[in-house]
């Protein structure tokens, strides 16, 4: 898949700098319920997850990452932060995450913050470190359906918690126009997006980022109706769907081959139109959450839809 970051990448050589009002410090924000008091631009960052990662790095805050944990594949080469110690492969624990002294962690899930997990945010704000959650992974409050705009929003909003609006700005810029150049299908498809599981799928649902991306795309969402981002389904309501595009997500533990394979053996979907024909499209598994990763892949994607034959 290939990615545009040009800007991201000045961003974060420092190339690029975008004048902006500063932040007017203390920030006050709700986030996921939880109510966030900054006094200043945080200077030693834990980021849980590849969104967090990935959007800190875009903005150019590597110098403020003192940790990375429970990353979900290999950070893309043009926004740096390989010197940045990796904590753990997965979810870290509080006393790990405390150990290089945080005053910010930002999570990718919700369920990060977890006692048996990188600590509760009340416990982690006893103690000086503030702590944010991906808007669109809340739980404690139930998000709004997912759409570009939500993303945009907390690009902005991370921006204007480390004083960095100007750079906010610029990549949000780029990437609605990025998503401008997008031109949706028209040929009426449907499709199901195919995330993990083997005795039976785990799909794309109704509200989260597979359903933002497949709109986009002018995709039908098979299982558009179910009001959740993912969802436990069947192979025979996949088969009884037959499905025009079958999305495959490409993750380390599952890849998109891995997933191919079985598609093409199990009697029960092996005769379907898009298993026959090969009518497949590929998202890496950090690019099918909520993050920064979601315009690029929507390009890629609608690449690979407009070159299916029907």
């Amino acid at each position: 898949m290939r990615h545009s970051f040009s800007l991201l990448a000045a961003i974060a050589a420092g190339l690029f700098a975008v004048p902006a009002m500063a932040t007017d410090y203390p920030l006050k924000l709700d986030n996921c319920g939880f109510a966030l008091d900054i006094a200043a631009a945080p200077q030693r960052v834990v980021a849980i997850k590849s969104t967090a990662a990935e959007l800190l790095l875009s903005l150019g805050l590597e110098d403020q990452l003192v940790g990375l944990a429970f990353l979900d594949g290999p950070l893309p080469e043009a926004l740096g932060g390989t010197n940045i110690p990796v904590l753990s492969e997965k979810l870290p624990s509080q006393e790990v995450v405390l150990e290089v002294e945080p005053d910010f962690v930002y999570g990718g899930w919700e369920s990060n913050f977890a006692a048996d997990g990188a600590g509760e945010r009340p416990t982690l704000q006893q103690l000086g470190v503030a702590s944010y959650v991906a808007p669109a992974a809340c739980r404690s409050v139930k998000p709004e359906k997912l759409s570009f705009d939500h993303l945009f929003g907390e690009i902005a909003e991370m921006g204007a918690i480390f004083d960095v609006e100007g750079r906010a700005d610029a990549l949000i810029a780029e990437q609605k126009a990025a998503l401008a150049g997008v031109a949706a299908d028209t040929r009426g498809l449907t499709a199901v997006w195919y995330s993990s599981g083997t005795k039976a799928p785990y799909v794309g649902a109704g509200s989260n980022a597979p359903a933002m991306i497949m709109e986009a795309l002018g995709l039908t969402n098979v299982f558009a109706g179910v009001d959740e981002g993912w969802t436990a389904a069947s192979w025979e309501a996949v088969v009884d769907a037959n499905p025009d595009v079958i999305v495959l997500v490409d993750a380390a533990w599952n890849s998109a081959e891995a997933k191919k394979k079985l598609l093409a053996e199990n009697p029960i979907t092996s005769k379907l139109d898009a298993v026959v024909n090969q009518r497949y499209l590929i998202i890496p598994f950090p690019a099918s959450e909520a993050g920064i990763r979601n315009v690029p892949a929507t390009v890629d994607m609608a690449g690979q839809l407009a070159g299916l034959s029907f």
